[in-house]
This record gives C-alpha cells, structure tokens and sequence, in this order.
C-alpha cells in the first residue's frame, strides 16, 4: 500500500515527531474484507473508547498542527465541538461492513460538506490526525493489522465523500428567513423558516443549521413539515441542557434571523409503493421527521395504517400531542398513543417509550420508525428486538443531536 508521508509536530505534552501516513484513496474493500475491516475497528476503538476524551483532545491537536487553515472550519468555542467529529467518524468507519447503507451516507455527508469549503488537503489532515490519536492510545494493541483496517476505512469515507462533493452542483447552503417562532413549552419551540430558493429534501429526513446566534456551530435538525411549494420548512427544537445551539434557538430566535441550511441527510422514508402496516415511535421532538413523514402520507389516496407512540417524560412534554390527535381524527388510518414516564393522560400509556410499545408485543407485522434522543433509540431498538422485532424492519437515524 502506497501513501504520502508527512511529518508534523506533536500536541503539548509530546516532544518528538514522527512520520504519519496519509490514507490513500482506495478502493472499496470486498465484502469478506469489509466484515473482517470491521471486526478489528470495533475491537481496537472498544479498548479506547473509555478514554475518548483525551483522545479526542489530541485528535485536534494533531489535525490543527498538520493543517493549520483547518481551525478556521471550527467554532472559536471547541468545547461542543469536541467529541462530534471523532464521534462521527468512529461511526462511519463501523458501518464498513455495510457498503450499500456506507455509500449512501457518505454520498450525502460529501455534499453536506461542502458547505464548510472543506478542500482535498483537509481530508488528509483529518486521516492523518485520527490514524496517530489512535496509535498514540491504543499503545501496543496498534498491530500492522489494526492500522490497515483504519487506513483502509478512512481511505473509503475519504474517496467516497470528496467523489459526491465534487459532482454536486446544487448550493452548497440555503438561505433560510425565520417567519415564526412560537415557544410551545419552557425548553421546546417551533421555529418556520422560508428559504429563499427550493431546498430539495424528503420528508423524515434532516438538514445541518447554522443560526446568526451561534455562527459555524452546525447542528443537525429534522424538519417537521413534507416539502411545500412555498418553501417553508418547520423546525421543533428541544432546548437541551449545555447545548449552544438548541438553547440559542429556542430562547433567543427573531422575527427576520437568516439561518443556513445545509442538504438534506437522512435515510427515513415511507416508500408509497409498500403497502405495509407502520409502527411508528417519538420521543419530545424526536417525533418531527414522523410528523413530517405523516404530513406527507396525509395527501396520499390509500395509506397503510399507522401507530404512533408519542412520548415524553411528563404529559406537559408532549407539546405536539393536539396535534397528532387532530390528525388522527380526519385520517382513519392513524392511531396516536400518548406514552409517560411521570403523570398520566388519558388514554394513554405509562412508562418509557419502549416498555409501553413492547409490552404490546413484537409488531412483527409492521414496518418500525423510530425517532428521538440517542439514548431512548437505543433503548427502544434493544427492547424491540428482545420482544422479536426484525431488525431489518427497524428503520431510524443515528445522527447526534446538539
């Protein structure tokens, strides 16, 4: 395997330099290479992985002593930032033995990239930071085998997104005026936007946000609303505890603030042709790529039914509940059960999203959907496919919110 080799400064607290290479664009591995890729990656992050803090801190480092103009691409406060990126590319780099699923998030992630004017020599830099903060922490677990399961990985995500960022002619952002925002609870506001040219994207999908408050602190939103001619797209944002962005959208929004949009993401769709029973399951505002993906089922002519649960802690934290409840009454073919943790509303369930679904049974019969924190996900896909659920039904995004 051939590869660049370039030398750079260590971050403080190191006092030699040493040769890294660049992972080299290369092609995709086959799929017996990509399982046995994929064993090794997990593994040697899994013996890292307690310490991702001080590895991330040193991934920075690496990167900014390469490519210094790389800083530039970053908000001046590192705090949040910190762990998005290492975290993100840890979980692109396991979805190797995936190539289908790979290639199309990858296709999409290259075109959202674009919008930072991310350059060829970043991707390499990026490559070169990441191969030395694991070498640097995975000590002697950092096997000649261990190097090229991640040389090869990156060398994929690296091609595959730089081939979609360069045959992407669209913009690579839109303009976007907000012309309401409502504060619908103490931490949750609905914020409409109208972009200023068309913004091609399918419902139960999302875009990456930037807000004047919060300048190159892109976040990752779901629009609650089906694509409109008019070009208004509704966001429901959760004000989350330390969180930069959300708390500067949900308090400090304005008649009139332009936002950035980045291209839509997401792999959350309902196919029109299927004609399968859904299950569907939202956690606070998790539930808008549903209320979206329902949005868009309402202007068909025949749908499948659809159940949705709708859960929040408190009864007060299921801001959307009317409504779902509205919906439902003019469409027959959507059910809605509230679920919470603390209170009770009638009709409703208690409990946690995934004990009040699964204790229903398996639902093997129907398509799964589920949308929310990172946390009650995994939660929900865990207790489904203990109950019998088909992982291969379950459909969701993994995206990290602020």
């Amino acid at each position: 395997m051939t590869a660049e080799t370039v030398k750079y400064e260590h971050p403080p607290g190191s006092s030699r330099s040493s040769p890294i290479a660049v992972p080299p664009l290369i092609e995709t591995p086959t799929a017996d290479k990509s399982v046995q890729l994929a064993k090794l990656i997990r593994t040697s992050f899994a013996a890292v992985e307690t310490k991702s803090e001080e590895l991330s801190q040193y991934f920075y480092g690496a990167l900014f002593a390469v490519s210094p103009d790389a800083r530039a691409l970053f908000p001046i406060n590192m705090a949040t930032q910190r762990n998005r990126l290492l975290r993100a590319l840890v979980y692109v780099v396991q979805m190797v033995d995936r190539p289908d699923e790979l290639a199309t998030f990858l296709g999409q992630l290259g075109r959202d990239h674009r919008k930072f004017d991310v350059l060829g020599r970043h991707y390499d830099a990026v490559g070169v930071a990441l191969i030395a903060a694991l070498k640097r922490f995975l000590k002697d677990d950092w096997t000649p085998e261990v190097e090229d399961a991640w040389v090869t990985a990156y060398g994929v995500i690296s091609k595959s997104m730089r081939e979609a960022a360069g045959k992407e002619v669209g913009p690579a952002w839109w303009k976007a005026t907000v012309i309401e925002h409502r504060v619908v609870s103490p931490d949750v506001a609905i914020v409409k936007v109208r972009t200023d040219q068309p913004l091609p994207y399918r419902a139960g999908g999302y875009v990456s946000v930037e807000v004047p408050q919060r300048p190159r602190m892109w976040r990752y939103f779901s629009p609650a609303t089906a694509p409109h001619d008019d070009g208004t797209m509704e966001f429901h944002v959760h004000a989350v505890r330390g969180g930069w962005v959300s708390r500067a959208i949900v308090h400090h929004t304005r008649f009139g603030d332009v936002w950035r949009l980045g291209p839509s993401l997401g792999a959350l769709s309902v196919n029109h042709t299927e004609s399968r029973p859904l299950l569907m399951i939202g956690g606070g505002t998790g539930v808008a790529p549903l209320l979206a993906l329902l949005d868009d089922m309402s202007r068909w002519k025949n749908n499948p039914p659809v159940h949705l649960f709708f859960g929040g802690r408190r009864p007060e934290d299921l801001y959307a509940l009317d409504q779902l409840r509205g919906l439902a009454v003019t469409s027959p073919w959507l059910t809605v059960t509230p679920v919470t943790e603390e209170g009770a509303i009638p009709g409703g369930d208690r409990g946690t999203l995934a004990t009040a679904v699964t204790q229903r049974g398996a639902w093997k019969e129907r398509d799964v959907y589920v949308a929310g924190s990172p946390s009650m996900i995994r939660a929900t896909i865990a207790k489904l496919l203990a109950a019998g659920t088909d992982l291969g039904r379950i459909k969701y995004d993994p995206f990290t919110l602020d």
